[in-house]
This record gives C-alpha cells, sequence and structure tokens, in this order.
C-alpha cells in the first residue's frame, strides 16, 4: 500500500443556535496585561439567519493506492498550508502503515518546527495516518495501540464560553452536574492587573461553582497561562477551602522553574502542558516536578505517535496525562489504550464540540457524563453529507 496523495477538504454549513451568542465569554488570555487587549471582546460566528450560525472546517484525506482513506482534523488554514507545503512531500509514495518512520520524517525535516504550528501539522497528518491504518485492518485505533483497557471513559466538562456572571455559571454548573458530569472546569477572566478586587472576582466564581455542584463534583479552574507566582499562590489560598482540582497554566509555558515554584507551594494542585510539545517539551515539565498533571493536546504535541511516548514517560513519575480536548474522536482512542490510573478522565469543551463535531456523522458525546469508546474502525471519523453544504477541495499555489 502507498500513499497516493494528501489533500485537504474544505466544508461548510449552518449550525443551529437560537437567538443570542454563541460564545457568551472568552477566557483571560496573557496579552490582557494590555488594557487595550484586555478590552476586546469575545468576538462571534457569523449567524445565518436567526436559528443557525456560519461554520466552517478543514479535513486531511490520505489517499492510497488501494482505495483506503485517511481523515484528520479538523484544522484550520495555515495548519492546511503548512502541511501541505512542508509535509506533504515527505509521505506521498510512502507505506502509511509504517506511522513512526513518517513521524520520525516529517520531524527531522522540521528542525524549526519543534514546537508550534509545524508540529500542529505533524500531529494532524499523524492522526490521519492512525485513522487509515485502523481502516485499512479494520480495527479501531485504541486497538492498535494495545486496548480496550475499558470501554468507557469518564469525562469533564470544560465550560470554555460560557458566561461567568454569578446566576448563569451557577445555573450552568448544576445542569452539568445534574447531566452526570462529575467533574467541570471554568475560565476566570481576572489576573494579576486586575489587583485585589479581580481576586474577589475570581473566588466568587469558585464558591459559586462548588455551591452549584456540591462537594462531590470536581471544579477546576484554568489561569490560561495569564497569572504569575504571587498571584497563584495568593489565589491558591483563597481557593483552598473551595478545594479545587487543580489549577491550570497559571504562567507561561517556558517559565518551568516558575511552575515548580507553585506546585511546590500550592495548596492546590497544579496543571500544565497543554502549549507544551513533544516527549523532549514534557520531559522538561516532569523533570523539574512542575506539574501533577500533564496536558499535552494530541493534535498539537506530535499526534498520537507522539502520545503514545509522553504517556509512558510520564508513567515513570506517575503523573496522569489527561490530554486537552481539542479532538475527542482521537483522544478517546488513545486513553482507552492507557492505564486507568493515567488517562483517568477525558477533558469535554461543551461548547467547542458543538463547533469541531458538527461535520462528523457519528459525533463522540458523553451520556451521564461517560463516553462510550466507539468500536468503528480508524478514529471512527466520517463526513456526515447532510451536514455540508459548500465542500471544495483546496488548491495551494505559490506566488
Amino acid at each position: 500500500m502507498k500513499i497516493t496523495d494528501v489533500r485537504f477538504r474544505q466544508v461548510s454549513g449552518s449550525l443551529p443556535h437560537a437567538d443570542g451568542e454563541f460564545w457568551e465569554e472568552r477566557l483571560i488570555q496573557p496579552l490582557d496585561v494590555y488594557p487595550e487587549y484586555r478590552q476586546r471582546g469575545r468576538g462571534e460566528m457569523q449567524r445565518v439567519n436567526d436559528g443557525h450560525l456560519a461554520v466552517s472546517a478543514i479535513f486531511i484525506e490520505i489517499e492510497t493506492d488501494e482505495g483506503v482513506t485517511g481523515l484528520g482534523g479538523p484544522i484550520n488554514l495555515d495548519i492546511a498550508w503548512i502541511a501541505h507545503r512542508q509535509f506533504r512531500p515527505f509521505l506521498i509514495g510512502e507505506n502509511p502503515l509504517a506511522v513512526e518512520r513518517l513521524w520520525d520524517l516529517m520531524y527531522r525535516s522540521a528542525v524549526h518546527g519543534r514546537k508550534g504550528e509545524a508540529m500542529f501539522a505533524i500531529s494532524a497528518l499523524d492522526g490521519a495516518l492512525w485513522d487509515l491504518k485502523g481502516k485499512a485492518l479494520g480495527v479501531p485505533v485504541h486497538v492498535l495501540l494495545g486496548g480496550p483497557v475499558r470501554t468507557e471513559i469518564p469525562a469533564y466538562a470544560s465550560a470554555l464560553g460560557y458566561s461567568l456572571e454569578p446566576e448563569k455559571a451557577h445555573k450552568v454548573a448544576r445542569e452539568l452536574a445534574e447531566a452526570g458530569f462529575r467533574a467541570t472546569k471554568w475560565f476566570p477572566r481576572m489576573g494579576p492587573v486586575d489587583g485585589k478586587a479581580g481576586m474577589r472576582k475570581n473566588l466568587e466564581l469558585a464558591e459559586t461553582l462548588r455551591d452549584a455542584v456540591g462537594p462531590d463534583v470536581d471544579i477546576m479552574l484554568d489561569a490560561w497561562m495569564s497569572w504569575n507566582v504571587p498571584y497563584t499562590l495568593k489565589m491558591a489560598d483563597l481557593l483552598e477551602e473551595v478545594a479545587p482540582r487543580w489549577i491550570e497554566e497559571p504562567v507561561l509555558p517556558d517559565m518551568i522553574p516558575q511552575y515548580a515554584e507553585i506546585r511546590a507551594q500550592s495548596p492546590v494542585p497544579t496543571a500544565g502542558g497543554e502549549h507544551e510539545y513533544t516527549r523532549w517539551g514534557m520531559a522538561q515539565l516532569l523533570e523539574a516536578g512542575a506539574v501533577d498533571v500533564l496536558q499535552p493536546d494530541t493534535y498539537w504535541a506530535g499526534g498520537v505517535t507522539e502520545l503514545q511516548k509522553i504517556y509512558a514517560l510520564a508513567s515513570v513519575y506517575d503523573i496522569p496525562v489527561i490530554p486537552h480536548g481539542h479532538s475527542v474522536p482521537t483522544n478517546v482512542q488513545l486513553m482507552a489504550s492507557q492505564p486507568v490510573l493515567m488517562a483517568p478522565i477525558l477533558e469535554y469543551l461543551v461548547k467547542w464540540n458543538e463547533v469541531h463535531q458538527f461535520f462528523l456523522k457519528d459525533k463522540v458525546k458523553p451520556v451521564n457524563g461517560c463516553i462510550t469508546v466507539p468500536n468503528r474502525p480508524g478514529m471512527g471519523m466520517e463526513l456526515d453529507p447532510a451536514v455540508i453544504e459548500g465542500d471544495c477541495y483546496l488548491s495551494f499555489t505559490i506566488s
């Protein structure tokens, strides 16, 4: 079997959504230390009509001479361009089942792409290759990886995009708990530049969530790289009584010693690694004793091929790996092949998955807080013609 083409399919459609904004709130961002950036709005999706929003996505299709096609994505246009321009030549004519060789070819060709968008492209291509391999062999990816370890995985509800107004946040958090989620993560907007008043707002959010979900449902807070050491330690002291499961990404990714300092002093566990890349980046976090939970993104940190190595590495330190929730269909397959204590819970971004899985025929969604591991060949991903209104293959040219 040989790879004959790598194509990039752009689809569009209309996502049903009632009146009101889809993204009610945005997360804090490192740039918010500057007033002009802190005042930026949430951004909103284009409304097609009163009941629908415009959505589009790009998927990778890796084709072979035996008629088997691997599907990966969705990705954005920048990543598609890098995948086409930089990595497609290393795949054409190759054996698609040799995923380790293909990953190494792409990695070695990209010495300036060990982190960032080039690694995004490698990760997405790797996902399509694993989908292709599973389809060629007629088994789900988790079987190829040594699973299933279990047939159901608990999920936590990531509430990105929901309003942080106390009454609204209380209502949504309670609904998530009543839907069966045993954990929920929220994204406080206040940081060091907001002073003590901002700390009180963050504490109010955490107390609101705890009141809504009760003592038996975990809550987590994601600072999205936008705090610093003194602020995080003070917030952790204030939050201790609320008992968060973790504070996520309190500082910028390169501040590994500061991560370790926070972990050593904070009464609340520390999570991180979403914006780190490959086993070498994760090794630095682990060796420094920087995190209680490691959170590489499968579609950013190197793909399934690399995440297997990250899981093995983390197991030496007895640190669980809970991948960032960019691709639930891929993460489910990966986590179903890992020991339960190493992969205890899956991130499910509630609003994000309405968009991200919109074009998939068989969506991977939690029921009563758990996701059943799909048994379809490959990743179990297939596009749904019923929701595709626009459909084309991208043609890249160099001007």
